[in-house]
């Protein structure tokens, strides 16, 4: 249920760039848009608890009915009454693997979910040789139980390594979906995120039954293929901007989180080209930032902010319309872009002391709630202009 208030913010006027440090490494931006943009006026803000009480809460979504979806980590699935009432676990969830970043991770209700009750998620999946990262659906019965529960889409080359699954899932209106993965640590041999072969580090779209697309960029030379692009690092955030085209954001190493918009056969470069270095300090791949054959970010940061979830705004508030609201899990925030014919023109850091923020979701009426990642984790609703 919804508590105390936790954080008030009273609007000034921001000057120069927002506070973020020294970059880590020493490149320049490929156009002066894409990194260390100008502060936005601070916007006030009060947060408010909605549920409290989830361990290692990862993704929500919102339902018809007012209330949300939420994933723990550790591999449950709840529902949350618009008044913040918390159900026991939803059953019928396939075995996860809730190693190291593994788990259960995000959850996207079906377009038509009022007729379909139909749930997409993306979860750790146990195989032969440790886990990949999968997708799946199932439709959500009266009586909390999953129930015609199918993987859509399962990870090639399984690793016993537990970091860097992705992912996010978003099906579309168009009986689509689009899921992200990670590269699940290759680290700085780039053999399996640039092939095109294998599905790590890669921006994947197919039905929602699982089907391959003809419109996929490589389905004609592979046969099979459901990748539609590829040289990502760790994309741990998807949505679907304004102009209806995919954004996606992901992590990179010291430096060089990137907010990218996935072209069909795009190679985004990793690790062949990054805007950070590596942990231990030295260079990624020939320590360059630009190489002919890859896409540029549209924007990156350097120091990192670790991005989980995000999505752009459409409500009541104007000043935030069409922005981006990013979840920073280090050093912990909700980051909002604005953004000016496909250009980011600013960026506002907001709820700076609430740990770390795993997911966005901005409802169809336009009311914001954050995940908070934690063992005593929570869903905060933020009201803005107030």
């Amino acid at each position: 249920m919804r508590l105390s208030l936790l954080f008030f913010v009273l609007p000034t006027l921001a000057i120069g760039q927002v506070e973020q440090g020294a970059p880590n490494a020493g490149f320049d931006p490929a156009f002066p848009e894409q990194t260390r943009a100008s502060a936005l006026e601070t916007t006030p803000v009060t947060t408010t608890i909605l549920a409290d009480g989830l361990q290692r809460p990862w993704g929500i979504a919102a339902l018809p009915d007012g209330g949300f979806v939420v994933t723990e980590r550790p591999g449950r699935m709840r529902l949350i009454d618009a008044n913040g009432v918390l159900s026991d676990p939803i059953s019928g969830l396939p075995d996860i693997w809730d190693q190291g970043q593994g788990g259960l991770l995000d959850v996207a209700a079906s377009p038509n979910f009022a007729t379909d009750r139909t749930l997409f998620w993306t979860y750790a999946k146990p195989v032969d040789g440790g886990a990949v990262t999968a997708a799946a659906r199932g439709i959500l019965g009266d009586d909390n139980t999953l129930t015609d529960v199918r993987d859509i889409f399962v990870q090639s080359n399984p690793t016993s390594k537990g970091q860097h699954f992705g992912s996010r899932v978003i099906p579309m209106s168009d009986g689509t979906v689009w899921i992200t993965t990670g590269d699940r640590g290759a680290g700085d041999d780039g053999t399996l995120v640039q092939d095109i072969t294998t599905t790590h580090g890669k921006v994947i779209r197919v039905t929602d039954t699982g089907g391959v697309l003809t419109s996929n960029p490589f389905v004609n030379q592979l046969g099979d293929d459901a990748v539609w692009s590829y040289g990502h690092r760790n994309m741990q955030g998807a949505t679907i901007g304004p102009d209806g085209a995919l954004y996606t954001i992901e992590h990179g190493p010291r430096g060089g989180d990137e907010l990218n918009k996935p072209v069909a056969g795009g190679n985004y470069g990793w690790p062949l080209v990054s805007y950070g270095i590596n942990y231990r300090g030295s260079d990624v791949g020939e320590g360059v930032a630009v190489q002919d054959g890859t896409e540029q970010p549209v924007y990156y940061w350097d120091p990192v902010i670790a991005p989980g979830g995000m999505s752009f705004y459409d409500g009541p508030y104007a000043d935030w319309q069409d922005d981006l609201l990013i979840g920073s899990l280090n050093p912990g925030a909700l980051v909002r872009l604005k953004m000016t014919d496909g250009l980011v023109t600013g960026e506002e850091r907001l709820l700076t002391d609430v740990g770390r923020v795993r997911d966005v979701e901005v409802t169809a009426d336009g009311r914001v709630f954050v995940l908070i990642d934690d063992t005593e984790g929570a869903v905060l609703e933020v009201v803005v202009g107030e």
